[in-house]
């Protein structure tokens, strides 16, 4: 019980900061708009895996894959979530990450 308050906890604070994080434009990509769309993606990045949050925003192929991979590592989850979120277009690693 702890641990699924803990996460409401942590995706709350999340949401609350992601207005802030999405305005500017990250080094690598272009961050889109906070949608509805762009918070379910980062809430099924989070908790369900990483790649799926990509593949809702429609990104490529390469980066939906790439997501869903190093989704194995567990704070890869976090970065997913957050890129999910602002609905980044590009990135680094011929825009995978």
């Amino acid at each position: 019980m702890k641990k699924i308050l803990l996460t409401f906890a942590v995706f709350g604070l999340l949401l609350m900061s992601a207005p802030v994080m999405a305005k500017p434009a990250g080094t690598h990509g272009t961050n889109g708009e906070v949608s509805g769309k762009s918070v379910g993606a980062a809430a099924l990045s989070l908790f369900i895996w990483p790649g799926i949050g990509q593949a809702v925003n429609k990104n490529e192929n390469k980066k939906n894959i790439t997501h869903a991979v190093l989704g194995l590592t567990g704070i890869f989850r976090i970065w997913s979530c957050y890129d999910a979120l602002v609905d980044r277009k590009g990135g680094v690693w011929e825009n995978r990450i």
